[in-house]
C-alpha cells in the first residue's frame, strides 16, 4: 500500500511538471483578472488549424500577441471558437455577448465576449 501511495505521488509530480500554462502576450491566463475579455477563433487559409485571439485591453504591437500560446510560445490549437470560450469557462469567465466581426467583403467571424463570474 505504501509502494502505491509513492507511485501515485511520483505520477502526479509528473503529470504536474509537464503541464503547461497558457498565456497571451506574456501574460498567463489565471493573472488575468478583468472583468471583460473578448475571444475569436482565427483560422489560417488552406488550413485545418485554428487560434484563439484573445484581447483583455492588453497593448498589441502584432496581433499574433493575441494568441494563445504554451510554456515554448508556440500557438495551441483549438477545435474552434466555442473549445475557447469552453476553455475560458476554466478561468471563471462566462458567456456575456457576441457579435460579428467583417473579415471582408462576404464574410463575417463570430466574436465572443466573456464576462467575469
Amino acid at each position: 500500500m505504501k509502494k502505491l501511495l509513492i507511485l501515485v505521488a511520483a505520477v502526479a509530480c509528473l503529470g504536474l511538471f509537464r503541464a503547461r500554462a497558457q498565456h497571451v502576450n506574456g501574460m498567463k491566463l489565471a493573472d488575468i483578472h478583468v472583468d471583460y475579455i473578448q475571444i475569436r477563433a482565427v483560422k489560417i487559409f488552406l488550413a485545418d488549424k485554428q487560434w484563439i485571439a484573445l484581447e483583455y485591453g492588453q497593448k498589441v504591437g502584432d496581433n499574433s500577441e493575441m494568441y494563445i500560446r504554451d510554456d515554448n510560445d508556440k500557438r495551441i490549437e483549438f477545435n474552434s471558437a466555442i473549445d475557447g470560450v469552453n476553455k475560458m469557462k476554466n478561468y471563471g469567465y462566462e458567456l456575456f455577448s457576441v457579435y460579428t466581426e467583417q473579415i471582408d467583403q462576404s464574410s463575417n467571424r463570430p466574436v465572443y465576449v466573456m464576462k467575469r463570474k
